[in-house]
C-alpha cells in the first residue's frame, strides 16, 4: 500500500480573499507573541488597508497554501515594505514572515523568504532587513541566517511586551549588487519623503 501524496506547497501573491486566514495568524501573534510589538489585534478593515497600502506601492505580499486535490489550505504569508520613510532608504526593504504554528517546521518559512528575495531583487531593491522580536527567536535567526542574512545588530530591551522586555534583532541581506553601482532610480514604494 502505497502513502498518500502530499500536498503540495504553493505560493502567490495574496488577493482579498485571503486577509480573513492572513488577520487570524496575525490576531494569534498579536495576542501570544513576540514577532510583533503591537498591542492590539487590528480590525479587518485595517488590515485590508495595510494590504492594500503595501500591493498599491508595489512590494510583494505573499501566500504559501498547501494544495491538495485542487483544494488550498492556507499555510503563512510574507511580503515586504518600506524599510523606513526617508527617501534615502528607498532601496531597502523590510520582509515580514509569519507561518501557521501547524506548519511550523514544513519549509514554508524558507519557500516564502526564497520568494520574496528572489521578487524584491527582481523589483530593484539592494538590501532586505529582517527585524525579529524578541531575539531569542531562534528559529526565525536560523531562518534568515540560513538564507544569506548576517547580523546587523542586537538592540536590548527595546520593546515591552507580555511582562518583560524584549531584545530585536535586524539582520540585511544585499540583494543583487547590494551596496555596489548606482541603484534603479525607479524602484517601487511607499511616498518618501
Amino acid at each position: 500500500m502505497s502513502a498518500a501524496p502530499r500536498p503540495e506547497l504553493r505560493l502567490r501573491p495574496a488577493v482579498e480573499a485571503d486577509l480573513a486566514a492572513i488577520a487570524a495568524l496575525y490576531a494569534r501573534e498579536v495576542r501570544e507573541g513576540v514577532a510583533t510589538y503591537e498591542y492590539d489585534v487590528p480590525d479587518d478593515a485595517e488590515m485590508r488597508r495595510r494590504w492594500r497600502a503595501i500591493v498599491e506601492a508595489g512590494y510583494p505580499y505573499l501566500v504559501a497554501e498547501f494544495v491538495d486535490a485542487n483544494v488550498g489550505t492556507f499555510a503563512g504569508y510574507a511580503y515586504a515594505t518600506s524599510y523606513r520613510t526617508r527617501i534615502g532608504y528607498r532601496w531597502t526593504v523590510e520582509n515580514s514572515v509569519y507561518v501557521e504554528p501547524a506548519c511550523h517546521g514544513r519549509g514554508v518559512g524558507r519557500a516564502l523568504m526564497r520568494q520574496l528575495i528572489q521578487d524584491c531583487t527582481a523589483l530593484g531593491f539592494r538590501q532586505m532587513v529582517a527585524v525579529i522580536g524578541d531575539g531569542s527567536n531562534a528559529a526565525s535567526v536560523s531562518l534568515h541566517e540560513r538564507l544569506g542574512f548576517q547580523l546587523a545588530g542586537v538592540f536590548p530591551g527595546i520593546g515591552r511586551k507580555h511582562g518583560r522586555w524584549l531584545d530585536t534583532v535586524q539582520m540585511v541581506l544585499a540583494l543583487g549588487d547590494g551596496k555596489v553601482g548606482e541603484p534603479d532610480e525607479n524602484v517601487p514604494g511607499l511616498p518618501l519623503r
